[in-house]
């Protein structure tokens, strides 16, 4: 084996929908507001007794079940949050035992919004080198739990849900090399900070860099990968803002690309917009098997990281 591959992602989200109306009666805002800076209409929110764990778990065992494995299959599990409850034990380790996964290695990433690609390529770099031959890789967050009700510039855009990937040895290599950094003097950007411990950003900041330095970033993933920008079936990027997703698509010239705009039903669900994003597109059928999709997302740090999959 000299690579990695995608076998299968699933999902999950809370029953609860919290639209832009419900808003309304709670902050000063507006639909018209919302949807015009940010394009979102709805956004799920998990239950109080409802942890990151189990949405984790949910999601993995969905993901497992298109795999067509069970957790005695999985020797690594990668949890990308930064919303998890607990210091220890990990989130990684509560999912495994959630699965059934006997012996796994487990690790909980935080790169907040980025978290899912971080995750990816340390899965596919452990497999490569022999350390893991079935991996979950996850991405989840509960998010609503470290929302400020009171600030309407926050508290509109974010959302709970998880998504879920099953990674394995190949004879190809069906994952690129990762493409990755951080901007540590943007590092103040985005927070979730004692002692409020609630959620906060520089939107205006983190905009402007990511409608202008991003485009760049994204391909070089595709020049590392070796794969044109026109030949992509899809394009997944951090589902933070339709304004950021859908000029970043047109910068790098994904003109016959998928473009995942969940963000308008989901909000921004942080590490788990991009396996979640995903996970629906392919539960669609709206991009074809083996297609090459570029993965890439911004997060706290301020972080990136990305790469191209070929679909499952």
């Amino acid at each position: 084996m000299v690579g990695s591959r995608v076998l299968a992602f699933g999902h999950y989200q809370p029953a609860k929908v919290l639209t832009n109306a419900d808003l309304e009666q709670m902050v000063d805002t507006s639909d018209e507001w919302i949807q015009s800076r940010v394009g979102i209409k709805t956004r799920r929110v998990a239950a109080e007794d409802e942890s990151v764990s189990d949405m984790a778990a949910k999601a993995a065992a969905n993901a497992l079940a298109n795999a067509g494995l069970t957790g005695e299959d999985i020797d690594f599990v990668i949890v990308a949050t930064c919303t998890a409850q607990d210091r220890s034990p990990n989130m990684a380790a509560r999912v495994a035992a959630a699965v059934g996964a006997k012996a796994p290695a487990a690790i909980d990433v935080n790169t907040a919004c980025s978290g899912f690609p971080h995750a990816m390529a340390l899965a596919d770099q452990s497999i490569r080198t022999g350390s893991a031959t079935k991996a979950l890789v996850i991405g989840v967050e509960k998010l609503t739990d470290f929302a400020d009700w009171t600030d309407r510039t926050t508290c509109v855009l974010i959302g709970d849900g998880a998504g879920a990937a099953v990674v394995a040895a190949s004879e190809e290599s069906r994952i690129s090399p990762v493409v990755w950094g951080s901007v540590p003097e943007m590092g103040h950007a985005v927070r979730i900070e004692a002692p409020s411990h609630t959620f906060s950003q520089q939107g205006q900041s983190v905009y402007r860099w990511a409608t202008t330095a991003l485009p760049k970033v994204a391909l070089e993933v595709c020049e590392r990968a070796g794969v044109k920008p026109e030949d992509l079936g899809g394009v997944v990027l951090h589902q933070a803002n339709l304004r950021i997703i859908e000029p970043l698509a047109r910068k790098i010239g994904a003109v016959n690309a998928v473009v995942a705009k969940d963000v308008v039903d989901s909000g921004n669900t942080s590490a788990a917009s991009i396996p979640l994003a995903l996970s629906k597109l392919i539960e669609r059928g709206e991009i074809e098997k083996g297609a090459p999709v570029l993965l890439f997302a911004f997060g706290g740090g301020l972080s990136y990281a990305g790469q191209i999959i070929h679909c499952p």
